[in-house]
């Protein structure tokens, strides 16, 4: 019994913005534990590097280029999948930009597309993907949220904003959709070694500051967030609905 709880053969997850980054890692970990893939972002080159890694690996994948932000795109995209007889049955919203500046010197533009990326994107997504959901019965959603959906640091306050919408996204789609069926839930990741930290990662003040913030006195690798997506897309989550989880070294039970 143990074994099959996290057997995800026979189910179809799409992961945005799963060209690199924690997307691939994730959408590599579900297939690997039997999901069909469909990898999404707006550049069709790098989603083709994306598959072909996966292939080398012996991971068949289907590729789906649009932008998340884009309602029309995304109900096209959704209604492609339909046409091909592809059911989305596990959604993960990673999709996500940052942009780091002092809050004063925040432009309008910046601010929206920040919040566009990283919160807008998993409304429409999430709701597109229930929708299908909801009339079989069955589905999960998992949001990517982060630390910030619970701390603020200078210079990421749309970033922060859109994290903490998350939070609360989640909450919201779960409270609506349970009763049919489907759990939303959400992960917030730690500071991981990723593309969009490489800032930080070189920046030798901040990098001090984090080993001494952490319990773990490290920063998180990709593969380790990958269990927890592959945990709240399986039938062991099947009761959890609402919640974030944080995988952050134990950085949010320090003082």
């Amino acid at each position: 019994m143990r074994q099959t709880l996290f057997d995800l053969s026979g189910k179809t997850a799409l992961v945005t913005g799963s060209s690199r980054g924690l997307g691939y890692v994730m959408a590599r970990e579900l297939a690997r534990s039997g999901a069909r893939i469909v990898l999404n972002g707006v550049d069709p080159t790098r989603l083709a590097s994306a598959q072909a890694q996966l292939k080398a690996e012996g991971i068949e994948a289907e590729t789906l280029a649009f932008d998340v932000t884009q309602e029309a795109s995304v109900v096209a995209a959704f209604a492609e999948l339909d046409k091909k007889g592809i059911a989305i049955n596990i959604l993960i919203n990673n999709a996500g930009i940052q942009m780091r500046k002092p809050l004063l010197d925040f432009a309008l533009d910046d601010w929206n597309k920040v919040i566009a990326t990283n919160l807008t994107s998993a409304f429409i997504m999430g709701r597109e993907a229930a929708r299908r959901m909801v009339a079989r019965g069955f589905g999960k959603i998992i949001n990517i949220g982060s630390l910030a959906s619970e701390l603020a640091r200078p210079t990421t306050a749309p970033y922060a904003s859109a994290k903490g919408g998350i939070k609360m996204l989640t909450r919201a789609m779960a409270v609506e959709w349970a009763q049919n069926g489907v759990q939303v839930n959400g992960i917030g990741p730690g500071y991981m070694l990723t593309d969009m930290n490489q800032a930080l990662m070189s920046d030798a003040h901040f990098n001090n500051w984090l080993m001494s913030r952490v319990p773990a006195k490290r920063w998180g690798q990709p593969e380790e967030l990958a269990g927890t997506a592959v945990f709240l897309a399986s039938s062991a989550s099947d009761y959890i609905n609402g919640q974030m989880i944080y995988v952050d070294g134990g950085m949010l039970a320090a003082m």
